[in-house]
């Protein structure tokens, strides 16, 4: 028996316990958790409560539970430390140190990590410390418009995009002056015209097992209209997204092998975990927009979904720096995952209201549980993403239609959108790159 600690709460760490659950090394899972997630709660032995940012607690858990490894789910634990903690305790993980996720929590160490191996990736950029020095790079750097970013983790809702959350300079310029008040720094970068998509990938520090390209819906409407959220859903092809090349595809996973191996050479660490680069693709090839240290949510329910074999083992693998022996696959089958959240998301999202799932058909359909709460009388919204509904079929067209109808008959005061995985969205994607690209 493998014994498994889970760290996280939310849907992408449902798909990572689901999938653990359903490998062929027989293993006991226990989470530890922010919420009372149902689903971690069914595929658990234990479940315990506490802040992600609690490194000993977490430690002390894994220790009390004399697990064999631990999954981290989420970014912030990663940020400060716990794998390392974990490693004092004799416990390895699946995920990369304090010192490696810094590809997450710093914007300006990424973007100079690229500069100095010269992994051309990088858009226009710059670090700015003094506030009177930006006006000026702006106006020679980024004719299109720019991108403002903290430097920190912001919980994915920090970014300000020129034409999406402000309009004129002299507005950037407000928003540019405020992060450098309270952070003492900011990376501004022209802004990038084109389609955006992820591309995960499994690594050992060494070798890497790339994952399916997924595509993200950020904005919480039909239509790519409303506020950004955490992900509305998205939807992965057999082979590849329809507006990509298949260049595309292998220069992104080229890029993120050069990412990890400029990783060992600059902290002298193996990256041992998840990759994820947030890419876009441009008239003339790729960008990187950010990099993340973890799965992504909701792209890892897609991605997950699709692997066929031992997901311990994968998981055995990464840590044991084995990844090139892995027997693991994809499935070729489409993917379309939606979200259910409560109305008035993400602004004013109600919370403490019940919904219920007790008609959906969980033969068609994985629902991922995140931002819901199990009590004696049923499943109440939390106030955020609530559940991810995934199905997987020969086409997008066929899953999507899966979804729709299932993701239906979730009853409450919530919403969902309706156009992921739709022909009608994925052939405006396709024009505009057959735009940009000629």
């Amino acid at each position: 028996m493998t014994k498994v600690l889970v760290v996280g709460s939310g849907a992408r760490e449902h798909a990572i316990a689901w999938l653990l659950k359903s490998s062929q090394t027989e293993v006991e899972l226990v989470c530890f958790a922010s919420n009372h997630n149902p689903g971690l709660v069914e595929l658990t032995t234990d479940l315990k409560l506490g802040q992600m940012d609690d490194v000993l607690a977490v430690t002390d858990f894994a220790k009390q539970h004399q697990v064999d490894f631990a999954v981290i789910g989420p970014e912030l634990p990663l940020s400060v430390g716990v794998v390392e903690a974990l490693a004092e305790s004799g416990i390895p993980a699946v995920g990369p140190t304090q010192a490696l996720a810094q590809i997450e929590s710093s914007k300006s160490f990424t973007r100079d990590l690229l500069s100095e191996f010269e992994i051309e990736a990088n858009p226009k950029y710059k670090e700015f410390t003094e506030f009177s020095e930006v006006e000026a790079w702006v106006k020679d750097n980024a004719a299109s418009g720019f991108v403002i970013k903290p430097d920190g983790l912001t919980g994915g809702k920090g970014v300000k995009v020129q034409g999406d959350h402000f309009d004129t300079l002299e507005e950037g310029l407000k928003i540019v002056k405020n992060v450098i008040d309270s952070e003492g720094k900011v990376v501004v970068e022209e802004k990038l015209v084109g389609q955006e998509f992820s591309l995960m990938s499994f690594s050992d520090g060494e070798n890497l097992l790339h994952m399916p390209p997924v595509q993200d819906h950020k904005r919480a409407f039909d239509g790519d209209k409303g506020p950004n959220t955490g992900g509305m859903g998205s939807y992965s092809y057999p082979n590849n997204l329809p507006f990509l090349s298949d260049d595309d595809i292998l220069q992104a996973q080229k890029i993120n092998g050069q990412v990890v191996s400029a990783l060992k050479k600059k902290l002298g660490e193996a990256y041992k975990g998840i990759l994820y680069g947030n890419y876009i693709a441009v008239k003339d090839g790729l960008r990187l927009i950010e990099y993340n240290a973890r799965l992504g949510d909701p792209e890892a329910m897609n991605a997950l979904s699709l692997i066929e074999g031992d997901f311990v083992k994968l998981c055995q693998d990464i840590i044991n720096g084995s990844l090139d022996k892995s027997d693991i696959n994809f499935k070729a089958e489409a993917t379309v995952c939606k979200y259910i959240v409560p109305k008035g998301y993400p602004d004013n999202p109600v919370k403490n209201e019940k919904i219920d799932v007790s008609e959906v058909d969980q033969s068609k359909v994985k629902l991922f549980y995140a931002a819901v709460d199990a009590r004696e009388d049923g499943l109440y919204l939390t106030g955020s993403r609530a559940i991810g509904v995934v199905a997987t079929a020969n086409t997008v067209s066929e899953a999507e239609k899966i979804v729709e109808s299932e993701i239906k008959k979730i009853t409450g005061p919530v919403f969902h959108r309706q156009d992921i995985g739709t022909k009608k969205l994925i052939d405006k994607r396709i024009n505009i790159m057959k735009e940009i690209r000629g």
